[in-house]
């Protein structure tokens, strides 16, 4: 049966999410072109065209991720409740869950950046977003009385590097730390930070 003859958007999103989904399966380093192609059943010259060299491919596939993961995040900061509920939330949310899918992906960017000043500046740019989002919350929050704060930025960044640390050694070595635990201690962290008591949190 003929392929559906895609537009250059849709054809560029189908390979972007094949990427996404080889590099999960194989890692950054040992992901070619031809792994993308072979899924989708086109030729390298097509990957090729959209995306002229493996790492243009990588540094792409990491941004289409990040910023779905982003709207996800947006949306949980514009709910309609308290800036309490929503910084709960998006804890909760920014924890992996036992399989760690997508937190392997990432685990792959932070290694792969090192070598790679493409893909480095790119997750930069994200992970400032993420930070900035989280900030502004904050800030809304201590504005609105809720609790006291007085530098949302380092608090988003103490989070946010408690969480991406707890991430790496709960997805890195299965068994020693449970996700009940994990979110326990962010939400721990996170009622610190903000001045208020664990159960004033979770109530």
């Amino acid at each position: 049966m003929a392929r559906v003859r895609l537009s250059v958007a849709e054809r560029r999103e189908e390979l972007l999410r094949a990427a996404v989904e080889q590099i999960e399966v194989r890692g950054v380093s040992s992901l070619r072109i031809a792994d993308v192609a072979s899924v989708l059943g086109v030729s390298n010259a097509l990957v090729l065209y959209h995306f002229s060299s493996k790492e243009k491919l990588v540094a792409s596939a990491f941004a289409y991720a990040a910023e779905a993961d982003l709207a996800h995040l947006r949306g949980i900061l514009a709910r309609r409740t308290s800036a309490v509920r929503r910084l709960r939330a998006a804890v909760r949310w920014y924890a992996p869950t036992g399989r760690a899918k997508g937190w392997r992906l990432w685990i792959e960017g932070w290694a792969a950046s090192l070598r790679d000043p493409a893909l480095r500046e790119v997750a930069g740019d994200l992970d400032q977003q993420w930070k900035a989002e989280l900030a502004e919350v904050i800030e809304e929050g201590a504005a609105a009385g809720e609790f006291r704060c007085e530098d949302p930025v380092s608090v988003a960044w103490r989070l946010t590097a408690l969480l991406d640390g707890l991430a790496l050694q709960m997805t890195s070595y299965a068994g020693p730390l449970s996700r009940a635990t994990m979110i326990r201690w962010t939400e721990e962290a996170l009622a610190h930070e903000l001045g208020i008591e664990h159960a004033a949190l979770t109530a």
